[in-house]
């Protein structure tokens, strides 16, 4: 026999869980986080995993699904993230280790990305405390979200690692003036202010 009655619950868990990944992603005033995974890292250290766990970021395992016209963050970028950037598809980051990134970098051109490299950032993580441009994946998001003035946004995915405010406190400063900068050019003088 056939139950026709309906659920005490009006969705499932699994239609529960998507609809929310897709009203995470378009709340307003937020930007999409996407991130290329490779699985090449421990996963109890992984920012990025971390971030997919709690919907506050797409996770893919393919580039092909990545979306075209999103910022990439390309630390050999030819040009600067600046407030200037339109940043409406969202921002990509790469998880994965530099051999991966030399194998893929090619097959991410044809994509249609808009490539952009952060600034100088020192690295708040435990594996690279301190190091300039040592930036995990939450670190490179929060970045990224600060310079484009989604502060709010920044503070939300740092607060998921008990690390995550003293990358903020490392970089305040910094941070603050390349939000109000114009434009990459003037994101990378500011930037010389502070090597």
């Amino acid at each position: 026999m056939i139950n026709t009655r309906l659920s005490e619950k009006p969705y499932s868990e699994n239609f529960r869980n998507i609809t929310y990944m897709t009203d995470i992603q378009k709340k307003p005033n937020h930007i999409p986080l996407h991130l290329y995974h490779a699985n090449q890292c421990d996963p109890k250290k992984c920012t990025g995993k971390k971030l997919a766990k709690f919907k506050l970021a797409h996770l893919h395992k393919t580039l092909n699904k990545l979306p075209s016209g999103a910022i990439f963050l390309n630390p050999m970028a030819q040009q600067a993230l600046s407030p200037a950037d339109n940043y409406n598809r969202g921002i990509i980051v790469l998880d994965c280790s530099w051999e991966e990134v030399e194998r893929i970098f090619p097959m991410l051109q044809r994509l249609r990305l808009e490539h952009r490299a952060l600034p100088y950032l020192l690295a708040a993580n435990p594996v690279n405390f301190g190091k300039p441009f040592k930036l995990g994946t939450v670190e490179a998001f929060a970045g990224a979200l600060y310079i484009l003035d989604h502060k709010k946004q920044a503070e939300d995915i740092l607060n998921k690692f008990k690390w995550g405010h003293t990358f903020l406190e490392l970089n305040r400063e910094p941070l603050d003036a390349y939000s109000k900068a114009r434009n990459s050019k003037e994101v990378v003088n500011i930037q010389h202010e502070f090597m």
